[in-house]
């Protein structure tokens, strides 16, 4: 086991560049899956998220191989149509493999997902998607068996809400059918958009992504390619709320400021001075914050929930009060609680939180919980007066990658700590 030793109180100051996102990475790999090609994929973060996910990559018989932040994946013989449990629990966006599984073997065997504990996330918009697609599925020893009897068709389908995952397992499961497939209400977040920009090099043809109507007219044969993974939006953010609640000023390179926009609200509300150029960001934050007055987590282009943790620091360190109402987790405040050991006033009612900000947080120890709410724990942390430990590392290794390296290049004072356990 290991933690993370954090002496609170230092000014982050400098520059970083922006690792690749998580939630893109994870969906490109399954696609490499479908190509039957080789695809190079550039700007892979290394985690624990994409680790599991080239594990089953290779459990399924594909060749993949890690050179720097590159990603190689050869897929032109998997053999395999299962994945285990033990893989299935490492990750929560596991399922995603669902659809590629079925649209290279026209089945598929799997449990439930694991990951992080921050709520349900029901399958059933991914099950009854794939199967206007043509999938059958059944329970089988506690595992999911699905399969496409007749083959994959096309199929008009509406999603009574705008998964992200449902919409991934549909255009994964999609490019293989026959026929023309349309899904309205479709998640409408940037990760979506860079799915199927690699899906299109690899020659599939999808229009509309990034849009709420997505079509996807599948082609017999696919390409190799070579892809640059997006950069990762809500660890961009995560490293400005960091600046801000230490007064501090960085530079974000490769930042894409356009994915962005739905945070920029909160950083100009409590005081700070953010300006893009390109594909940079720069954050000078004010000696005191101030609190954004409401935040509702929402789909995209909304607030997103993956920063409502962090944003919620931000407010615990401003001046005034500020509102938290999360509409996509019902378990998405598991970080209240070791807030409020660090001094927070935050008070929870079902989905809403109270947020009553004070002069300082003081140093705990503190465990995280899941990956977003580890690394907010870190981020208040760095603005906490005295020495803070932080526990539960796995989570965050899920999404950040180099966390306490980056932060210490911007003078946190942050070290990982191995635990001796008996």
């Amino acid at each position: 086991m290991e933690k993370f030793v954090i002496e609170g109180g230092r000014r982050l100051d400098g520059e970083l560049q922006v690792q690749g996102s998580k939630n893109s990475a994870l969906p490109i790999l399954a696609a490499a899956a479908v190509t039957g090609k080789s695809s190079i994929l550039l700007n892979c973060p290394r985690l624990r998220d994409t680790d599991a996910a080239i594990r089953i990559l290779r459990h399924i018989g594909c060749e993949a191989s890690r050179a720097g932040d590159a990603v190689i994946v050869c897929s032109d013989a998997p053999k395999r149509y299962d994945i285990p449990e033990a893989l299935m629990r490492e990750m929560r966006s596991s399922i995603i493999f669902l659809g590629a599984l079925l649209g290279r073997f026209g089945k598929a065997e799997m449990c439930a997902p694991g990951g992080c504990a921050i709520g349900l996330r029901p399958i059933d918009l991914h099950l009854s998607a794939l199967e206007a697609l043509g999938v059958h599925t059944e329970a089988c020893g506690g595992r999911l068996c699905c399969t496409a009897p007749n083959g994959l068709h096309g199929a008009r389908i509406t999603l009574a809400f705008p998964s992200v995952g449902a919409t991934e397992n549909i255009l994964l499961c999609a490019v293989c059918a026959e026929g023309e497939t349309v899904i309205h209400n479709a998640a409408r977040e940037p990760e979506i958009a860079d799915l199927a920009a690699f899906l299109n090099r690899c020659g599939a043809c999808i229009q509309g992504a990034g849009s709420d109507t997505v079509s996807v007219t599948p082609r017999e044969q696919f390409l190799s390619c070579e892809y640059t993974i997006m950069p990762d939006r809500i660890m961009a953010a995560t490293y400005l709320a960091a600046a801000a609640v230490t007064g501090g000023s960085i530079l974000l390179r490769r930042a894409a400021p356009q994915d962005l926009l739905p945070v920029m609200p909160c950083f100009e509300q409590a005081g700070c001075a953010v300006r893009a150029v390109k594909d940079t960001l720069r954050l000078n934050a004010p000696p005191h914050l101030r609190s954004a007055k409401l935040i509702r987590t929402m789909p995209y282009p909304g607030f997103p929930t993956d920063f409502q943790a962090s944003a919620m620091v931000m407010a615990s360190v401003a001046s005034g009060t500020g509102v938290f109402v999360e509409t996509i987790f019902e378990s998405r405040y598991k970080h209240v609680p070791e807030l409020v050991r660090m001094g927070a006033h935050i008070t929870v009612q079902n989905n809403v939180a109270v947020v009553e900000g004070v002069p300082r947080l003081h140093g705990a120890c503190v465990q995280a919980a899941d990956l977003r709410g580890g690394a907010a724990l870190v981020t208040a942390g760095l603005a906490a007066e005295g020495i803070t430990t932080v526990t539960g590392l796995a989570h965050i290794d899920r999404g950040c990658e180099r966390f306490e390296t980056n932060l210490a290049l911007l003078g946190a004072g942050i070290k990982r700590v191995h635990l001796d356990v008996e």
